[in-house]
């Protein structure tokens, strides 16, 4: 009962919110980031622990800088998630522009699914919009929220473009029914983050520490047979976006044991260290560090 009635309370506010101009939407953000980073101090000291431990050459003062403007984007991406409820395929295409979207045709042609790897750096959520180019049934992995109205918006929303979002128990039955089928997906899986320690077969230095690090979807693609495919999000101004893929391989069952996640893990510090604040720096990616010596 709790769940329906916290969604009766807030659907029509996120749904007014949505359709605000941008304009009014980032200034909202601008609040934000005045409540969270100097009021609220949102997990602040995660914030700085997390830059400390990767920049241990950077002054207090560029720290400081980068935490800012970390949180200043930590705000535009939270009203830019709401904003997504009520945005047009003419909008998505005016604000997130693919620089190489044929790639997905011509792994299609080769009769490649794909395992599309990204990270949780800038607006990363958006990329569900790539569903408009592929040719492939397009998927993406989430989090199922616990409130099931909420979780059934967040289906739809995500949706509207063509693509269907996967929890973590629905992804591999449903790459394994279309390898089964001869159908091609594409798959969209964000694997930057800490995994559990029970479930964690690698270790390796990401920005510098030693850390436990996602291999779930190297297995698939080593598995299904998939193509392997980056995408890279800059962030060019604000509610503008431009992603480029690359192909990270297009035969990963003959590579060996995680030369994919050192590839695309790679590829993940490169964009960090370019313009770090875009990075989620709330997120407590190195918890497990001090585990490393064991393993």
């Amino acid at each position: 009962m709790m769940y329906l009635i916290s969604y009766i309370l807030l659907y029509p506010v996120i749904i007014l919110l949505s359709r605000l101009p941008f304009w009014v939407i980032y200034r909202i953000s601008d609040v934000l980031y005045f409540f969270t980073y100097y009021i609220i101090r949102y997990r602040k000291k995660i914030v700085f622990s997390n830059l400390k431990l990767v920049f241990p050459d950077k002054s207090k003062q560029e720290l400081t800088t980068i935490a800012k403007a970390f949180y200043l984007h930590f705000g535009d991406m939270l009203m830019e998630s709401v904003k997504a409820f009520s945005m047009s395929n003419e909008d998505m295409l005016k604000r997130y522009h693919y620089k190489n979207p044929e790639i997905f045709q011509e792994l299609f042609n080769k009769k490649k699914g794909v395992a599309l790897m990204g990270s949780h750096y800038a607006n990363w959520e958006w990329i569900v919009h790539v569903s408009q180019f592929a040719p492939h049934k397009s998927y993406g992995t989430y989090n199922q929220l616990k409130n099931p109205y909420f979780d059934k918006l967040i289906r739809k929303s995500r949706g509207k473009f063509g693509g269907q979002l996967l929890t973590s128990a629905e992804t591999i039955p449903t790459v394994k029914y279309n390898k089964e089928n001869g159908l091609l997906g594409l798959y969209g899986l964000v694997s930057d983050q800490s995994p559990m320690l029970h479930k964690t077969h690698y270790w390796r230095p990401f920005m510098g520490v030693k850390v436990p690090v996602h291999t779930g979807a190297e297995a698939i693609a080593k598995k299904y047979d998939l193509a392997v495919v980056f995408f890279n999000v800059e962030k060019i101004k604000r509610g503008f976006y431009e992603v480029t893929f690359e192909l990270i391989s297009d035969d990963a069952s003959n590579l060996k044991n995680f030369e994919i996640t050192d590839k695309y893990l790679t590829l993940v510090e490169n964009q960090i260290k370019r313009k770090p604040a875009f990075y989620f720096w709330t997120h407590k990616r190195w918890k497990h560090k001090d585990k490393a010596s064991l393993n």
